[in-house]
């Protein structure tokens, strides 16, 4: 547990090292926001046989750290700041440390790069785009109109009367969103991890920031109007940005990002979703592990 201050007041955040490696280490920024480091489960099967550590951490309002009350704390500057704090307590440096963020981790970790990439070694964006906008747009004009016409009207008309606690809404979802764009498997066929992960969401974080839509950011919602595009150009420290073939990010526009930053490449997983970390494991975890290496080789001659 690291202790973080804040405005108000000091609390704990969890973390969990695995692995030792002086030159190599990834800390996981999850989604959500308010979802948890479980997202990231998988990773055991990839980073330790290649020698990479890696931090799981859970933000804080996360389920295995505190979750205090007061919603003046869910904001994307607190949130860098906390980044901040955990990488000092955890001796990251320059030298040493790289950043994924996934979803909302990617935000996160755009926001982090532009506010101290002094501090990084490498940098991450992983099925993330830089505007929220944009994102909202995709989802409208490409995503939705893929589903069944009825089932997309009926999804848009919950929207519209703002009725997110019918259980009708998340069945929808379930049935033609999820299981084509956040995980494409069948939901009796999803990792424990990915379930435990739903399970400890906290809404109070999630709905505050991003809101309830699953097609946009609700109004009212702080995150809201988000938008990164014309600062990309000033992070300099070398990118990986990931991309998926069926993710609810537009691929393309994660595709552009990797031509404005500095020094950056692009991940296209054509199978994966927006957890292609499952679904597109295989071209996932080449690419990201061959990204933390070359990074690794080129700073180290």
């Amino acid at each position: 547990m690291i202790p973080i201050s804040t405005p108000k007041g000091e609390f704990n955040v969890w973390t969990k090292r695995v692995g030792n490696n002086p030159k190599m280490k990834v800390l996981l920024l999850h989604g959500g926001p308010g979802m948890t480091h479980e997202l990231y489960s998988c990773f055991d099967g990839y980073f330790p046989s290649e020698g990479i550590e890696y931090i799981y951490y859970d933000q804080l309002g996360s389920y295995y750290s505190d979750q205090p009350e007061d919603q003046e704390l869910w904001t994307i500057d607190r949130f860098v700041d906390e980044v901040e704090q955990v990488r000092i307590a955890l001796g990251l440096d320059k030298d040493n440390f790289y950043l994924f963020g996934q979803s909302w981790g990617g935000m996160l970790a755009m926001e982090y790069a532009l506010k101290h990439q002094d501090k990084l070694k490498g940098l991450v964006i992983s099925n993330m785009m830089s505007s929220l906008d944009e994102y909202e747009k995709y989802a409208k004009e490409v995503l939705g109109p893929q589903m069944p016409e009825e089932v997309f009207q009926e999804i848009m008309k919950i929207e519209e009367e703002e009725d997110f606690g019918n259980p009708r809404y998340e069945e929808l979802l379930m049935e033609h969103h999820y299981q084509d764009h956040v995980l494409r498997k069948p939901l009796a066929e999803w990792p424990e991890a990915i379930l435990r992960t739903l399970k400890h969401v906290n809404p109070n974080v999630y709905v505050y920031m991003q809101g309830y839509s699953e097609f946009g950011i609700t109004a009212g919602a702080t995150l809201k109007g988000w938008d990164r595009r014309a600062d990309l150009k000033n992070i300099a420290v070398p990118t990986l940005v990931i991309g998926a073939g069926h993710d609810t990010m537009d691929p393309k526009h994660m595709e552009w990002m990797s031509t404005e930053v500095q020094n950056g490449q692009y991940l296209f997983c054509p199978d994966g979703s927006h957890l292609a970390q499952y679904d597109d494991q295989k071209v996932f975890f080449e690419g990201l592990i061959k990204f933390v290496k070359e990074v690794d080789q080129n700073t180290s001659n």
